[in-house]
């Protein structure tokens, strides 16, 4: 717990706290790098790989070589029915194929005739077959080819995780940066608003403003304080929800402090930092997207599968053939000869289960496609009207850029006009209010275009590699 403590406060001594400053800047792609190395669900997507590959030895385990023993013995007033001793060693192979070597020892007074062999026990060393059900495919192969494809499938769906927590983390900026913004406006015309008050306070003291206009100022002075209070309070709320994906080493949550700000310059590091910079829509290659990567091995694993019920179908037919000897140190004391083998066949008269087995599996597959198809086709048709959008909101900031100003052009005139005695306060109020509006507007259309360019991050389901 002393661990953590420290490593929070020395991480807010570094990131958040300024001490020859009043407030410290949180950049946004240092802030996605926090978001990548430490957030739970990105490590929880790493977690993925590492039990694809735990699968994976466990399905290369059905390969490993064996060693069996067995022993009984019977022991009944004083006779020794029997004392058998069974040692094997077993290879499986990729096919249908494992070799094997063995000992056997065998003593007793009712010894299964079937059992008698040398005192000194015989060796044997042989090989056993399923040359039909079993030989090409079998269920220790496409366990295995199964766990290749899940650990790659786990891969995508790594990207795809670390996608998604990163988007939400950068919705959460953007809206932290456009409740930050808003406070900063409703802010400074607060101030506006209390230096007009004071002036024509002060007029109409000296009798130069009516009285009546003291008091509409300090409506408009009140109007923006209730604004900004509530500016504030939405600040706060986005504050905290960025602070949810905030944590560092050993899980540790981190609060963001208040004097920590967002970076207003943001859309200059935006496209760098999700790196979809240089991303044109004819560059866009659908096969790479994580999505249809994993949708691809699961249909591999589940091909792999309709084959092994396929394969169910054959009869099963296992050879085995052991050579016998008691000097297995004499190289020529193998013989053909002396054997022990033998063949086993079975096989369903009507392969219902089988037949039934196999029909799930292609349907499976099938359905599995059907879903890459849709996908396909969604990624495809939401990348491009992505695309389409942010075309439009260059435009549209553009536009609102220059709706700004002429508003700021109106007030100013109208202020002007004001101090020569040819306006009223309720004309600069309606156009200060106006003003503010196109201004809450190019936040809101900024927000939007930063917005779609997480929107485009997240259908191409990028993992950044520089955080």
């Amino acid at each position: 717990m002393k661990k953590n403590l420290w490593y929070g406060f020395l991480f807010l001594a570094t990131v958040f706290y300024a001490q020859e400053a009043d407030t410290t800047t949180l950049n946004f792609k240092e802030y996605l790098g926090y978001v990548k190395k430490y957030h739970p669900v990105a490590k929880q997507a790493q977690l993925n790989i590492d039990i694809g590959q735990a699968n994976l030895m466990k399905a290369r385990g059905g390969f490993d070589p064996k060693m069996e023993v067995d022993y009984n013995r019977k022991k009944f007033k004083g006779s020794e029915y029997y004392d058998l001793l069974n040692a094997t060693f077993k290879i499986p192979t990729w096919y249908g194929i494992e070799f094997k070597g063995g000992f056997e020892q065998n003593d007793g007074e009712f010894l299964n005739p079937q059992n008698f062999v040398p005192e000194d026990g015989l060796f044997n060393a042989g090989i056993s077959v399923s040359v039909a059900q079993g030989l090409l495919i079998n269920n220790r192969m496409a366990t295995l080819r199964k766990a290749k494809f899940f650990r790659e499938q786990t891969k995508a769906d790594r990207d795809l995780l670390v996608n998604q927590i990163l988007y939400d983390a950068s919705l959460a900026y953007f809206d932290w940066l456009r409740a930050y913004k808003e406070k900063e406006i409703y802010d400074n015309f607060l101030d506006n608003a209390k230096i007009r008050f004071e002036g024509i306070k002060k007029s109409a003291y000296v009798g130069d403003r009516a009285a009546i206009d003291t008091v509409e100022a300090k409506i408009a002075y009140q109007n923006r304080a209730l604004n900004l209070e509530q500016a504030k309070v939405k600040l706060m709320k986005s504050a905290l929800e960025l602070s949810n994906f905030l944590w560092l080493e050993d899980n540790v949550p981190v609060e963001l402090q208040s004097n920590v700000i967002p970076d207003i310059n943001v859309e200059e590091d935006i496209d760098n930092t999700l790196e979809i910079q240089g991303n044109p829509l004819d560059s866009f290659t659908i096969e790479n997207h994580p999505k249809l990567r994993s949708l691809n091995y699961k249909i591999e694993g589940l091909e792999v599968d309709r084959k092994l019920k396929a394969n169910k179908l054959l009869p099963k037919i296992d050879l085995e053939y052991n050579f016998l000897t008691e000097t297995p140190d004499v190289g020529n004391s193998f013989n053909t000869a002396e054997y022990k083998g033998g063949i086993s066949f079975r096989f369903p008269l009507f392969l219902r289960k089988e037949r039934g087995d196999l029909k799930l599996a292609k349907y499976k597959v099938q359905d599995a496609q059907f879903e890459r198809e849709t996908t396909q086709l969604q990624i495809r048709n939401k990348v491009m009207a992505i695309y389409v959008e942010l075309e439009s909101f260059i435009n549209q900031n553009e536009l609102i850029f220059n709706i700004v100003n002429d508003y700021n052009t109106l007030l100013a005139a109208e202020e002007r006009k004001f101090s020569f005695g040819e306006s009223s306060l309720f004309l600069i109020n309606s156009r200060e209010k106006s003003l503010i509006d196109a201004k809450l507007k190019e936040i809101e259309v900024q927000n939007k275009f930063f917005t779609t360019k997480a929107k485009l991050f997240n259908s191409l389901a990028l993992n950044p590699v520089n955080l």
